[in-house]
């Protein structure tokens, strides 16, 4: 028995590595992991307790609805829980929207480099992945923003689906207001506007919107966020949807796969939502320490653009992978996309503090004066 060819020919995702296994590898006694935007911070004191009581009771199936998380989310963004849905993750979410709305002959569109799982969604769903590249941000940048008038313009009458990841992952940059009001107001109805705002909670600048206002009144457009990155559940995976369009959060739960979100991961979301405060203590230290990130960078010629999340985008070019590679050499896993920069999760700043040493050792070796 063999697959269908474009399942065959799909490339496996590639998670960070684990740092225990680079460890043994290299004979040290820890090695730091800067890899996949998780926050260094342990779970919150009310989801140990959350999970420590579901716990008793795993061997019951989950409530396949998560109507308390949904509850809880509705009231939370001011909408009705029909306009929501959950799922094992955003990723999850992604593949159930690509499900529902995409025949073979379709086209799915969004920005490139962008997250790595678009367009693999595509070839699952049998559409076309419509890749518009980035653009510099600034006069003289790198190419690292979203080209909304390209993206636009790439859109035709087969494009059900258009991701819009603000912030932009791997590269940070966000659009902003005026821009975004823009391209949602000229998006044909017919097709669905992605806003992807898996790091929302780290965003500081003022003109970067918030996804749910701007999804108020427009049908057209729904945004997934997620409990992996702030919230501090990666372990858990559960992600979320809120629709302007009830049938969209519909059309999503019709493609859910059963049991999804399990009964530990709903019980440690309603928790963590209940731990807002604390959350926002945490991502204030995250965004802190970006910042002191970004200058040392800088002091040291890397040229960094200012991120919205809480990684950094190292446009490196060719030298990626040989900088990458050096990196894990020196008990420091990062994310490296070929020929095109590095991705470095904010850690905490020993770890930040062991990166900078290990990316100076690396440089001075690599220096013409070396």
């Amino acid at each position: 028995m063999r697959a269908r060819p474009t399942v065959q020919e799909l490339p496996a995702y590639k998670p960070g590595r684990n740092p225990a296994d680079l460890a043994r590898e290299i004979g040290v006694e820890r090695a730091v992991k800067l890899a996949s935007n998780e926050v260094a911070f342990p779970p919150l004191p009310a989801v140990v307790q959350a999970l420590a009581t579901a716990a008793g009771e795993t061997n019951r199936y989950p409530d396949n609805g998560a109507v308390v998380l949904t509850r809880a989310l509705a009231e939370r963004y001011g909408v009705d829980p029909v306009q929501v849905a959950t799922g094992c993750g955003a990723v999850t979410l992604c593949q159930e929207l690509a499900q529902a709305y995409n025949d073979p002959g379709t086209s799915i569109a969004f920005a490139w480099r962008s997250f790595e799982m678009y367009p693999l969604l595509a070839r699952v769903a049998a559409a076309r992945a419509i890749q518009v590249p980035l653009v510099p941000g600034r006069p003289g940048g790198p190419a690292d923003t979203h080209d909304l008038d390209g993206l636009l313009a790439a859109i035709d009458d087969s494009t059900r689906l258009v991701f819009v990841c603000n912030p932009n992952n791997p590269t940070g940059t966000a659009v902003r207001r005026p821009e975004l009001e823009r391209f949602l107001d000229a998006v044909p109805e017919q097709t669905l506007v992605v806003l992807d705002e898996a790091y929302r909670e780290f965003v500081t600048d003022p003109d970067v919107p918030d996804g749910i206002e701007l999804m108020r009144g427009r049908p057209n457009v729904t945004v997934l966020r997620t409990f992996s990155k702030a919230w501090g559940l990666a372990g858990l995976r559960v992600g979320y949807l809120v629709a302007e369009d009830p049938a969209v959060a519909e059309a999503v739960r019709k493609t859910h796969v059963p049991f999804s979100v399990s009964m530990l991961a709903q019980a440690a979301a309603v928790a963590a939502l209940a731990s807002e405060d604390e959350v926002r203590a945490r991502c204030a230290a995250v965004v802190a320490e970006r910042d002191r990130l970004t200058a040392a960078l800088r002091e040291r010629d890397v040229a960094v653009e200012d991120s919205q999340a809480n990684f950094l985008w190292l446009p490196l070019g060719e030298q990626t992978l040989p900088v990458a590679v050096a990196l894990e050499a020196r008990a420091v896993i990062t994310r490296p996309f070929a020929g095109e920069g590095i991705r470095v999760t904010v850690g905490t700043p020993e770890e930040d503090d062991v990166f900078l040493a290990a990316l100076d050792d690396v440089r001075s070796l690599t220096s013409p004066n070396a």
